[in-house]
């Protein structure tokens, strides 16, 4: 039996985790962490029935995971939180499962090198909806045969998400960039603003949209439109705990959804 933690556990998508993990077979909830309902059993919190794990300060961290048994942590908090967590996960022996966007080249570098050097395990993905990935897959065979269309991304989400643009959309255009050779990347226009061959990239913040992504290939006389839209975060939260599964049997190191998925 895999014992998973979850992090952000009082929030909409830590909630969704803990459900999901229940659901599952083969994983089981060890240990949750928030800054906010500690001392509360985590399934009463997340709606699911008493589960008898309460949750804890995030400042226990290193001896919850330990005196829990926990096998694998799951982050999808914001960045700022997760790079300050990753490394006592780390150190803690324990293997991640890490869903948060917006992170800085150095904050990427911490959490990779904290990994690494204490030979534990990490799946880092913007997005962990096979639909998704499959996008990705899809965006990248497009590629190559429209190289001289232009290309832009549009996102939107809800009106609460921090980080703009999405981790997914700058997946998306990395993704399409790496196809072709290397493209510039634009965010947003505004003035004088003649186009290039640079991939424009666009973000909507509204409502309580989940996600919608959509990468338009447009030619002289005609286009294509490839579009993703995330209908519940249960999509995102169901392939983070598949992954946490998976991540059991992995070797030492540093993976992403490609790897579960036999990219």
């Amino acid at each position: 039996m895999i014992n998973a933690a979850v992090t952000g556990a009082s929030g909409r998508m830590g909630k969704l985790l803990i459900e999901n993990i229940i659901k599952m077979e083969g994983i089981q909830l060890s240990a949750a962490f928030d800054l906010a309902n500690i001392g509360k059993d985590a399934g009463e919190v997340a709606q699911v029935g008493k589960l008898d794990v309460p949750i804890s300060d995030v400042a226990d961290m290193a001896t919850v995971l330990k005196e829990s048994k926990t096998n694998v942590v799951i982050d999808f908090t914001i960045a700022n939180a997760t790079a300050a967590n990753a490394p006592v996960v780390a150190e803690a022996g324990v293997d991640l499962v890490i869903g948060t966007t917006g992170f800085s080249p150095e904050q990427r570098s911490l959490i990779e090198d904290a990994v690494i050097k204490n030979n534990t395990t990490a799946i880092i993905s913007p997005n962990y909806s096979v639909g998704v990935n499959v996008f990705f897959k899809i965006l990248q065979e497009t590629a190559k045969y429209l190289s001289e269309y232009d290309i832009e991304i549009i996102e939107a989400h809800h009106n609460q998400k921090k980080d703009a643009p999405s981790g997914t959309a700058m997946r998306a255009a990395e993704v399409i960039s790496e196809t072709l050779g290397g493209k510039d990347f634009v965010y947003g226009r505004e003035g004088l603003a003649p186009r290039e061959k640079e991939i424009g990239i666009h973000a909507v913040r509204g409502g309580d949209i989940v996600g919608d992504h959509t990468v338009l290939f447009a030619g002289g006389s005609e286009r294509i439109e490839i579009k993703h839209q995330a209908h519940s975060r249960n999509a995102f939260a169901s392939g983070a705990v598949i992954s946490a599964i998976w991540i059991a049997n992995a070797e030492p190191g540093i993976y992403t959804m490609d790897d579960i998925l036999g990219f």
